[in-house]
């Protein structure tokens, strides 16, 4: 059985993950893409929004504490470029 790598381990192998703690989620939205839930999150207190993706519907993240490991990138909509954060991991507080 393989072991789950924690918060640690990943920031220690990935520079350039960032963990925040008991962030408020203040808008969850889910969309099915092909054979994916895109899930893209707005925190309190931040205007950039954080997405993810899962198999299956999640149930809604709204007013929840959440403590999140993500990463920084830029994606191009509708021809402006638009900094997102990527989410490796999330979880409830």
């Amino acid at each position: 059985m393989m072991k789950k790598k924690t918060v640690k381990d990943l920031l220690k192998t990935h520079e350039k993950l960032v963990h925040s703690e008991n962030v408020t989620v203040i808008s969850h939205v889910q969309r099915e893409q092909d054979e994916w839930f895109i899930n893209t999150v707005m925190i309190k207190g931040c205007d950039t929004p954080f997405k993810y993706k899962r198999k299956k519907a999640y149930k809604s993240l709204t007013k929840q504490q959440v403590n999140m490991t993500y990463y920084t990138s830029v994606e191009t909509i509708a021809g402006f470029e638009m900094e997102v954060m990527n989410i490796v991991r999330i979880k409830i507080a």
